[in-house]
């Protein structure tokens, strides 16, 4: 009974393993391809490759990914990888983009489980609620929701996962600040 027991779990453990080798390059492949189109579409007009000179800063405990644009050797912009735990069904991940001068350019759902119909509406593909925000400098619009005295008109239902965008937008204006303050060189 040993002998049989060690076999299937031996036999199930190389099948689980052998999945795992065939999905995983497939799987990252569609994770790098989902975080470039991101870039292109949240960055202003560039001509390097962000993701090759992409750095990580601390905002306030939590790990941020900048890439950093440029177009003929001069800064563009950067886009800034946020995560936020604030979302009503988890984690948010938007990639934001912003001008040189600290304008969001515009902003993309890289991931999030929010309720669909109603929080997922944070996504440019399902409403405009992510239009609110470009074309707004942080400095001088507040990144917070109505009910919280922001300028943001929360998803109607969805009050969390509007908080949640925004603490995200707003984590990824620090991050932009921070490594600008850097010089953008790390």
């Amino acid at each position: 009974m040993f002998l049989c027991l060690l076999i299937i779990c031996f036999g199930g453990s190389a099948l689980l393993g052998g999945v795992y080798l065939m999905t995983y390059r497939p799987i990252a492949d569609a994770q790098t391809a989902k975080v470039n189109q991101a870039l292109a579409g949240v960055l202003p007009e560039f001509d390097n490759i962000p993701a090759d000179e992409a750095y990580r800063v601390q905002v306030d405990g939590r790990s941020v990914t900048v890439y950093p644009a440029t177009k003929s050797g001069i800064f563009a912009g950067a886009a800034v990888e946020a995560v936020t735990t604030k979302g009503f069904g988890g984690p948010i991940t938007l990639m934001v983009g912003f001008k040189a001068d600290g304008t969001i350019y515009n902003t993309a759902v890289i991931s999030h489980s929010e309720t669909p119909g109603l929080g997922d509406k944070m996504d440019p593909k399902k409403s405009d609620f992510s239009l609110q925000f470009k074309d707004k400098n942080p400095e001088t619009f507040k990144l917070a929701v109505k009910k919280d005295g922001g300028q943001v008109d929360a998803i109607t239902a969805a009050t969390i996962s509007s908080r949640a965008f925004c603490d995200a937008v707003s984590l990824a204006y620090t991050a932009f600040r921070q490594a600008a303050q850097k010089g953008g060189d790390q």
